[in-house]
């Protein structure tokens, strides 16, 4: 049995499947920032995930996606650049418009922002779901298909809904602990690739176990 790790910078991970796609390997945008080995799945076109799944993304605020997590078809996440102002008669973004309009794009620049979009690593974020603007999303999360998540997600969460609510967690608080502790998405690649059943099957009690001596 090869020992080998699949390679992090391949596009296309799966052979005979270029609907998915290693994002790492793919983002040119500086605003965003994935880690090793998170996926995006799309029938379509998955390559074009910077320009049909990231939305209204004119910055500074970065979107952060983590290591090791899996991301369904149609999810999409709606930048700060998405908001209009609210505190007058009217939220309509006339100065984009142009013409004499355009004298007033003071009044469309420099709203109030929720800072990054960030998800953390081993999150699973299920086909059609939106992450809005500035929400954070915690290790081992999961987001139900079509879920519009719009607050933040605490670590090994399920949500689900809209907008999304918690539905329970997949640990205990201790046990929760002792997974963020373990961190066993910045093991070495070789280490995981020994242990890689226990990171996917074993217990809370395993995987400490199998964890590489620090």
């Amino acid at each position: 049995m090869s020992s080998v790790p699949p390679d992090p910078s391949t596009l296309h991970p799966v052979t005979g499947q270029p609907r998915v796609v290693l994002l790492k390997p793919l983002v040119t945008s500086p605003l965003i920032d994935v880690g090793d080995y998170s996926y995006y799945d799309d029938p379509d076109d998955a390559t074009a995930f910077e320009t049909r799944n990231v939305l209204y993304h004119y910055g500074p605020e970065r979107l952060v996606i983590g290591k090791f997590c899996a991301l369904g078809t149609g999810v999409r996440f709606l930048m700060n650049g998405a908001n209009h102002r609210m505190d007058g008669p009217s939220t309509f973004p006339f100065p984009i418009m142009g013409g004499s309009w355009a004298e007033h794009f003071d009044l469309i620049t420099g709203l109030a922002g929720r800072g990054d979009t960030v998800v953390g690593n081993d999150v699973w974020i299920g086909y059609g779901a939106m992450v809005m603007p500035g929400v954070r999303i915690g290790h081992g999360a999961i987001i139900a298909s079509g879920a519009v998540v719009v607050d933040d997600v605490p670590d090994y969460g399920i949500v689900g809904g809209n907008p999304a609510k918690l539905i329970r967690t997949r640990y205990s608080e201790p046990d929760i602990a002792r997974l963020l502790a373990l961190a066993w998405w910045d093991w070495p690649t070789d280490h995981l690739t020994r242990h890689l059943r226990t990171v996917m099957s074993g217990t809370v009690d395993d995987l400490e176990a199998a964890a590489p001596d620090r």
